[in-house]
């Protein structure tokens, strides 16, 4: 049990730098950071039904309706007929979002290279598996 303890702490500790630092860097946008994390997603996966989009956020569609009609204000989002079921309504960023991924996500891209440097590409390939059998349980 020792272990998990460990493992507790080690990602705990490792969760609140990453919080903080995700914090600061939106911060500096103007953008909240659940704005931020929605345009992210958006970004990796493109254009998703609401429902779709709340799941992997982990919110409700209710509160995802408030924080897509800002962005959607914004000029970051669009919400656009579904290409196959004209009843659905999917959302998707806009260039100018787009642009926002991009940038964001050259942040974490630049972050991840300067806390990877010490760890050989093997370890980081096994950290991803560690990484992706761990998000599958959720």
């Amino acid at each position: 049990m020792r272990d998990l303890e460990k493992l507790n702490q080690s990602i705990t500790e490792f969760y609140d730098k990453m919080s903080s630092w995700e914090q600061s860097v939106v911060k500096e946008t103007g953008y909240s950071l659940a704005q931020t994390h929605t345009i992210e997603v958006l970004g990796v996966h493109g254009a998703l039904r609401m429902k779709q989009l709340a799941k992997k956020l982990g919110i409700t569609t209710g509160t995802l309706t408030v924080q897509v009609d800002k962005l959607v204000n914004l000029g970051l989002i669009i919400r656009c007929p579904h290409p196959e079921d004209r009843r659905v309504i999917v959302v998707k960023l806009t260039d100018a979002g787009e642009q926002i991924h991009r940038q964001h996500n050259q942040l974490h891209l630049d972050l991840m290279h300067d806390i990877t440097g010490d760890i050989s590409p093997e370890q980081v390939l096994m950290l991803t598996g560690f990484l992706d059998t761990m998000n599958q349980a959720f």
